[in-house]
C-alpha cells in the first residue's frame, strides 16, 4: 500500500472519528439541558472530575447560617454548588430547611421535604454511604442522623397531641 492510498483512508477515518465525537458532545448537551454557558462548563467539570466548589460563597453561607438567617444560607450555598455535586454542601442544605421547618407545635412539611430530597444526595454523592460533618455549632454530625430526624417529622402519631411536645429541642 503506498503513501497515496493510505492518506485518503485515513482522513475518512479521522473524520467518522469526529463525526462521532460530535454527535455525543450533542447528545450530551441534549441530555444535561443546560441554560447556560456557565451550567455547560460546570457540567464538563462535573464529567471531567475537576468539579470543585465555591469556598468563599459556602463560607459566607456558613456565616448566615449561624445567624438563623437559614433561607439566605440555602440560596448561597446553592450558589457555591450548582451543580449539587458536594456532599458536605448538601448535608448544610439539608440541615437548613431542618432548622428552618422545625416547630415546636408543627413541621413545615414541604421544607421537611426539601430537606429529605437534599440528605438524600448527600448521602449518594458519598462513597460509602456515610457523612460526617465536624462542625462543634451542630448538634447532629453525621447524614444518617439528619435524616432519621427528618423522616420522623414526616410522621404522623398519637405523640403529635401531647402538650409536652412544646418542650423538645431543636437539634
Amino acid at each position: 500500500m503506498s503513501l497515496d492510498q493510505m492518506r485518503p483512508k485515513t482522513i475518512q477515518a479521522a473524520g467518522i472519528v469526529l463525526t462521532f465525537l460530535y454527535a455525543a458532545f450533542i447528545v450530551w448537551i441534549y441530555v444535561t439541558e443546560p441554560r447556560t454557558f456557565k451550567e455547560v462548563a460546570t457540567s464538563a467539570e462535573v464529567a471531567s472530575g475537576t468539579y470543585q466548589i465555591d469556598q468563599e460563597k459556602f463560607n459566607s453561607a456558613l456565616a448566615l447560617f449561624r445567624r438563623e438567617q437559614f433561607r439566605a444560607a440555602r440560596d448561597e450555598w446553592q450558589r457555591a454548588d450548582p451543580a449539587q455535586g458536594d456532599a458536605r454542601t448538601q448535608f448544610y442544605i439539608s440541615y437548613a430547611f431542618y432548622r428552618e421547618g422545625w416547630g415546636r407545635v408543627y413541621y413545615d412539611q414541604e421544607l421537611i421535604k426539601q430537606g429529605l430530597e437534599a440528605v438524600n444526595r448527600a448521602i449518594g454523592l458519598t462513597a460509602n454511604g456515610t457523612l460526617t460533618v465536624d462542625d462543634p455549632s451542630l448538634q447532629m454530625h453525621t447524614a444518617a442522623e439528619l435524616k432519621t430526624e427528618l423522616e420522623q417529622a414526616t410522621e404522623r402519631s398519637w405523640s403529635d397531641l401531647s402538650p409536652l411536645k412544646v418542650l423538645r429541642t431543636r437539634k
